[in-house]
């Protein structure tokens, strides 16, 4: 039986979709969404489809229609706010026949939640910088001097770096939370910015794979340069909080190093927009997608890369006549 993959909203990330077609190479297919025919990476799948935004009414049941046409074995998104509704709607995927590439409903939302996030990371007992829901809380820890400024403001549920602003005073901070009421305030940790791509077997549920790069250069909350290295105590520490919060699949960890120091700051419960650098220093989480589907489970290779090795992204451009619109 074929193993065909379904990534949705699949936008520019072109790489994705081209590594899962060369490890789907004669024995699947890749077919790829995406609600405006503009998104380049349409165009490197096998088979493609415009569909209507995740919020129109009539979403999901063409995105299950898709699924029952073409023996869909497992579908994935690239974008936050569709992690949701894989994980809300799972039971109605596996009823396709389809499993969703998502963690448990539970946890997707507790990553998406910056304040309930940090609220378990310290039950658990992970650092992790100061987070503010409660103004009035953060301003009598200023005067007490158990947090200073400038820190940040940031949307309690957000992503792509979107409305975060550093602040250096009380002004600022009454200023930016009267426009925006969703706002919370997070101690500015200054030291190297961390990322780690890890895989979690879906048969085992073990971590089986970590690749972690210090980040040089973001761009719309991505990373766009990077280098690899390795550190067996941060291995250990993901392992553990991996075990204790529930993840599966692929999945993204921002971390910050401060001194001897790993605090972890957010996860993003899908493949990370650096994962690009992990597979090509030979980390190959389509593969270990593809092993786990053929009832497979992967065999642990923590650290399986080498270090000092960059990433440096640059554009491409792709050229398309006549492209169809959705009707």
């Amino acid at each position: 039986m074929a193993t065909n993959i379904l990534i949705l909203s699949c936008g520019t990330r072109n790489k994705i979709v081209q590594y899962f077609k060369k490890e789907l190479n004669g024995i699947g297919k890749v077919i790829a969404t995406d609600c405006s025919e503009l998104a380049p990476a349409l165009y490197e799948a096998d088979l493609h489809y415009i569909v209507p935004r995740i919020d129109d009414p009539k979403y999901l049941d063409r995105i299950l229609q898709i699924c029952r046409e073409n023996s869909i074995s497992a579908v994935l998104t690239l974008i936050d706010p569709e992690i949701s509704l894989l994980a809300k709607y799972e039971d109605r995927f596996v009823e396709a026949g389809t499993l969703p590439l998502v963690s448990s409903c539970d946890v997707v939302e507790r990553s998406f939640d910056k304040y309930e996030f940090y609220l378990w990371l310290n039950e658990h007992g992970y650092k992790a910088a100061k987070t503010y829901a409660d103004k009035e809380q953060f301003y009598r820890d200023i005067k007490t001097g158990k947090i200073n400024y400038p820190v940040f403001l940031k949307p309690c549920r957000g992503s792509a770096s979107l409305n975060i602003n550093k602040v250096f005073n009380e002004e600022d901070v009454e200023f930016l939370m009267k426009r925006h009421p969703d706002l919370i305030i997070q101690e500015y940790m200054q030291g190297a910015e961390i990322g780690a791509d890890i895989y979690i077997d879906l048969n085992s549920h073990d971590v089986v794979s970590i690749f972690t790069k210090e980040k040089i250069l973001m761009r719309a909350g991505e990373t766009d340069k990077s280098v690899s290295f390795k550190d067996e105590k941060l291995f250990a520490i993901i392992k553990q909080f991996v075990k204790e919060s529930g993840y599966v699949g692929a999945i993204d960890i921002d971390i910050f190093k401060v001194g001897d120091d790993y605090y972890i700051s957010e996860v993003n419960p899908r493949f990370g927009g650096g994962y690009l650098h992990a597979y090509e220093c030979g980390v190959n989480f389509p593969r270990m997608i593809v092993n786990n589907l053929q009832k497979k489970s992967n065999a642990e290779s923590l650290g399986d890369y080498e270090e000092n090795v960059h990433m440096m992204k640059y554009n491409e451009v792709s050229i398309k006549k006549d492209l169809e619109k959705l009707n």
